[in-house]
Formats: structure tokens, sequence, C-alpha cells
């Protein structure tokens, strides 16, 4: 009898996990994005997040909390209730903060339990079109010639494109000044007006403007073309050997999270994902549709953090 009442509470617990799956999401999901609206986090975001919506048959709603280099919208997803109604939409930066930052209010790797990488953007090398250079070749040149002077932007303070300039500034054996702007909008601003000369930007952020001419690509930073601009040559073609840095976006929700709910929202994503009109859309915009698995994403996250710590410390970046 004993025996018989055990398995009979063990088929519930299994029943109730299924219901629980199934039901998942029963109210409306915050998913927080933590830079602001117009950035590459952001687009990414708001192209899947509302077919994400219709699959599971609730709102899932883009809450944009900018500030601290992506650090305070992370941390904020990282203390809220492990429910499954607040997760976190973020690029690949939070992993760059944990080397940069020595006291962050919160750890990616146990605060923060992955669900799905779901897509990957190269970085285009831009500059402003009155600046006289055609190719990585001829911006190498200029700043061989005048050290110094001509500034880049950043979206901060060792954040993936500072971090991608400072790769390119040690192959390149060149003298560039760093000028960080809080967040991609304000930095591609002020690029095309012409108050800095270069930046790295994620390709979602600023295609549009060099397809109508306001900045003009050299490059991008992926080892290999891009779909989303199959023209533009890779900077490891142009004379930089395996220089290689993208930027990833992805889905976290607290660490405590049921199982369940990643198990109901991975799948979706990853059919998502890779459909054929979510997945061109996504290229239209400059990023590579990906749709890992949990463990791919978490196993990616861990080697991140590993790579950036070694770039931050040959490059003596600091933490404002």
């Amino acid at each position: 009898m004993l025996k018989s009442s055990r398995v009979g509470a063990i088929v519930l617990a299994l029943l109730s996990a299924a219901v629980c799956a199934q039901t998942y999401p029963v109210k409306p999901v915050r998913v927080i994005v933590p830079f602001p609206p117009g950035a590459g986090a952001d687009i990414v975001a708001r192209t899947v997040l509302p077919r994400l919506g219709e699959a599971l048959g609730q709102q899932f709603i883009v809450d944009n909390r900018a500030g601290a280099a992506g650090n305070l919208g992370a941390e904020v997803a990282a203390h809220a209730p492990a429910d499954g109604y607040t997760l976190l939409f973020t690029p690949a930066s939070v992993a760059s903060s944990q080397a940069l930052y020595p006291k962050l209010g919160y750890n990616l790797v146990k605060d923060l339990e992955p669900i799905s990488m779901v897509a990957a953007a190269p970085f285009v090398l831009v500059v402003h079109p009155s600046l006289p250079v055609k190719s990585v070749k001829d911006l190498i040149a200029m700043a061989k010639a005048k050290p110094g002077q001509l500034l880049y932007a950043s979206t901060g303070n060792g954040g993936s494109p500072h971090l991608a300039t400072e790769m390119f500034k040690q192959q390149a054996n060149i003298d560039i000044t760093h000028i960080p702007y809080k967040g991609t909008p304000p930095a591609v601003t002020d690029l095309i007006a012409g108050q800095v000369s270069m930046m790295f930007a994620n390709t979602l952020s600023v295609l549009p403007y060099v397809n109508s001419g306001r900045l003009r690509a050299l490059a991008i930073s992926s080892i290999k073309r891009s779909a989303a601009a199959p023209s533009l040559p890779t900077i490891a073609e142009s004379g930089m050997p395996g220089f290689d840095s993208v930027t990833w976006f992805g889905l976290l929700a607290p660490t405590g999270v049921p199982r369940e709910a990643i198990n109901r929202l991975n799948p979706e994503l990853r059919r998502i994902v890779q459909s054929k009109a979510l997945a061109d859309l996504l290229i239209a915009q400059g990023a590579d549709p990906i749709g890992s698995s949990a463990e791919e994403f978490a196993a990616r996250i861990k080697a991140d953090i590993a790579k950036f710590t070694v770039i931050i410390k040959t490059a003596g970046v600091r933490a404002e």
C-alpha cells in the first residue's frame, strides 16, 4: 500500500508539472531591456517578443531600464521574483561587465539563468562621410599619421563596441581617442553630426544610416561576411587576420525560475527565431538568427566572461 501511495504521489507531481508547463504564462510577462529604445537589444527584443507572445497567448512587454552600461536593468531583473514573469533580454555587454566592474549588484552566472541566445550581430566599422577614408587600411594610415586625433565613439566604457575597438587598436597598433556615450542612440547621433570620427556599432543600429549615405561603412567585425551586408569586407580580410568580434542577444530569467517556464520558453523561442519569416527579418536588420539551448547559452556566457577578462586586463580598461 505504501509503495502504491508513493507511485501515486510521483504521478501526481508529474501531472502537476505538465499542467504548469502547459499553462505558463497565465499573465503578461515583463521583459527588461537594459538599454534605451533604438539600441540593438531593443530592436531584436521588439522583433521577437510579440511573436513569442502570440505563440504563448500572453503579452511580453518590453521595459527599457537603461543606465550603468546595462547593469541597472540587469540588476533589477536579477533580483526580481523568480516566477517567470520578469525576464531579461540583453546583449553580450553583461558578460564584459562581470570582468569590468569589481562590485556589481548582481552576478551574471549565479543570479541569472540562461533561457536562449536569440541572435548575434557583428559590428560595423563606420565613419563620418567627411572622413577621407574608404577602407580599413586608409583609416589605419590616417590614424598613424595623426596619433590621438581621431575620436571614436562607444556605447559606454567597457561595453562591447568599446572592447571591439580596443582589440582593433591593439592589432592595428594605432592611437585613437575614446569618447564614451550612454548607449547607442546618442553615440550614433553624434557620429552622424560629425562630432566624432568613427565607431564600431552593431549592424541593427547603423545599417539604415549606411544605406541612406549618412554614414560610411568600411568593414564588418565578424570572421565571415554578414548576410545582412554581403558586400562589406571583414576586418580580417582587410589586413588584420583573425579579427573577430560579435555581440549576442539573449533571454535570461532570475535564478530559481521554475524549470517548466524555461521548458516552455526555450523551444518556442527556437522555433520562432529559426522560422524563415523571422530569420529573414533578423538578417534584414543586421542580425544572425541563433536560437540556442539553455545549456549552450550558459556555456557561451562563461566563455565570454573569460575572454573579456583577458581583453580588459590587456587594454587596461577601467570602469568610470
